[in-house]
């Protein structure tokens, strides 16, 4: 079970004032908890994060290296879920969930799509519905990714949750009816993209409307 190393300081103010302060100093408040831990409020650098997210290990297990006053303590988890600011793209929060290698836990998997579709090569367009599934299994059979082979997709079809043959130990969490990848005409596809970005910039204006009002406080 591969692990990375991450640093982490234990935060001690947890008001807006002090996480806007840190995440200028080039920080990120995070929190770390678990099924039997309560929550440990931390902060990591900025830098390390985006490390771990260009070489693809921000998907995997982190072993937390947590210094308090001087007093460091080890925590093995995974980032359970990263934020950022819409408009910015900069990191906003981190939340670590710790890992218990004795347990099934519910991990998100990427999911990545190979093949060539026939769809395509008939005139579609294929779209990739589902990046990430939730699956259920043992720390040591997590997988790095799931492949999904869309050959055989032709116009109009689709492949789901409950089509993606799953290895021994993995559950599916997600509802079996969500689309992963479907193939679609490309009028279809040019609607359905202007109605994304035009939702993703009222999106865009809310989140500014917030972190202005955010400043001023």
């Amino acid at each position: 079970m591969e692990t990375t190393d991450l640093a982490a300081q234990v935060r001690k103010e947890h008001k807006k004032g002090p996480a806007r302060r840190l995440r200028q100093q080039g920080f990120v408040p995070a929190v770390f908890y678990g099924r039997n831990t309560g929550n440990i409020h931390l902060t990591v650098k900025s830098s390390d994060i985006l490390k771990l997210q260009k070489t693809k290990k921000d998907t995997g297990f982190i072993r937390l290296i947590i210094d308090d006053g001087g007093l460091k303590t080890e925590k093995l988890s995974f980032i359970k879920e990263l934020q950022v600011q819409p408009v910015t793209r900069k990191l906003y929060h981190a939340d670590f969930y710790e890992v218990d290698i004795s347990r099934s836990q519910v991990f998100d998997v990427e999911l990545i799509l190979v093949g060539n579709a026939v769809g395509v090569e008939n005139g579609g367009m294929l779209q990739h519905a589902k990046r990430h599934l939730k699956i259920s299994c043992l720390p040591k059979d997590l997988p790095g990714n799931i492949e999904v082979d869309v050959t055989s997709l032709d116009l109009g079809q689709a492949i789901k949750v409950q089509d993606i043959e799953l290895s021994a130990g993995l559950t599916a969490i997600d509802p079996p009816d969500d689309a992963v990848a479907s193939i679609i005409a490309i009028k279809a596809a040019v609607t359905q993209e202007v109605e994304e970005e035009a939702a993703e910039d009222v999106q865009a204006a809310e989140t500014a409307k917030e972190e202005k009002k955010e400043k001023e406080e």
